[in-house]
């Protein structure tokens, strides 16, 4: 893999990865951006104890713009965009609408491919290999940082999920502080480790594994299952076999059968409704805070979920789930776990 590392007009950092070590990507950004003016702060909730981001100036960013004016897409000739060079395989640059930003924390927008026409999905598995390349290397270097405390790599599709950008694309948040769903795993597993002296990761993937009705999909190095309690209608944890804090710690046959298993995974997502159109979906790698007691005992997994419950009906998050976080699942996980069975590739 080749790395290079440029600058845009207004001074952000953007990082292209190549396949070919040859490649030449340091194309100069010509815009006329002025520097990037952010007003990001963490706030404390003092009930809950979560930390809260307030970022008002993101209310203006770009919104669904038409294919023909997305600034994700290579620049051409008379139109210029957030990626200079006229190609690409991979690339990473710092938001322009950062949620966080200077000492709190920092955001990176991934795009996967230069066809805004294609999805994840439909990668072939030596780009999706790069991809992996691309988290691992963002998360060697932003975890490096100081104030960072968990780097999260993830990416949402769909108008139904939110996204105000339709290319292929993800992201890359560098948290000042460890999120409150991470929290409360840490503060359930160290529980486990004092009563049991066992790593409570390793217990459910293994149980899930021998047990076998949520198994989802198994291969040599990785498990896909729906979990017991799924909140989310069709929802799938993906382990590697060997448990590893991050990203830079996966092994290298993880790290080489990663594409096949995930792609797999997704073209079941987009065969679950029998629709023409592209399932929503998050996909949410979760990976151990930086620094603290906890990172020895966490497991690195990728969770993977859509909000469509059936073919013409979303999951919205109504009063239980929104006002009192008590989620109700519409379909039983063994359910659901049989149905993304029932789509693998012939």
């Amino acid at each position: 893999m080749k790395r290079t590392s440029t600058r845009l007009a207004d001074g952000r950092e953007i990082l292209y990865y190549d396949t070919d070590d040859g490649a030449a990507r340091a194309v100069p950004d010509t815009r006329p951006l002025e520097a990037c003016a952010t007003a990001s702060e963490v706030r404390r909730d003092p009930l809950l104890g979560d930390a809260v981001v307030i970022a008002s100036h993101r209310q203006g960013r770009t919104h669904l713009p038409p294919a023909d004016a997305c600034p994700l897409c290579p620049s051409t000739e008379g139109r210029s965009g957030e990626v200079p060079a006229p190609d690409y395989e991979v690339v990473v640059f710092e938001n322009r609408f950062p949620s966080l930003a200077g000492d709190t924390g920092r955001c990176e927008v991934i795009c996967f491919t230069p066809d805004h026409r294609t999805s994840f999905a439909e990668l072939d598995e030596e780009r999706a290999a790069l991809v992996l390349a691309a988290w691992t290397d963002r998360t060697a270097e932003l975890s490096a940082r100081a104030g960072v405390r968990q780097v999260y790599c993830f990416e949402n599709r769909g108008a139904e999920i939110g996204v105000t950008l339709s290319h292929p694309h993800g992201q890359i948040y560098a948290f000042p502080f460890v999120t409150p769903r991470t929290t409360r795993m840490l503060a359930t597993v160290a529980a486990h480790r004092a009563a049991t002296g066992g790593n409570l990761f390793d217990e459910v993937l293994a149980a899930e594994r021998a047990e076998g009705t949520r198994v989802v999909l198994e291969a040599e190095h990785w498990t896909a299952f729906v979990p017991y309690a799924a909140r989310w209608p069709y929802e799938v944890h993906l382990y590697p076999h060997r448990r590893a804090a991050d990203l830079t710690a996966l092994d290298g046959p993880a790290r080489a059968e990663f594409p096949r298993v995930y792609l797999e995974l997704l073209r079941r997502f987009d065969r679950l409704f029998g629709r023409p159109d592209p399932t929503p979906y998050v996909s949410a790698w979760h990976q151990a805070p930086t620094t603290g007691e906890g990172r020895a005992d966490f497991a690195l997994h990728l969770e993977l979920f859509t909000v469509r419950r059936t073919a013409d009906k979303l999951k919205y998050l109504a009063g239980t789930e929104s006002g009192m976080e008590a989620y109700m699942n519409d379909v039983r996980p063994e359910d659901a776990a049989a149905r993304l069975r029932e789509v693998a590739s012939r």
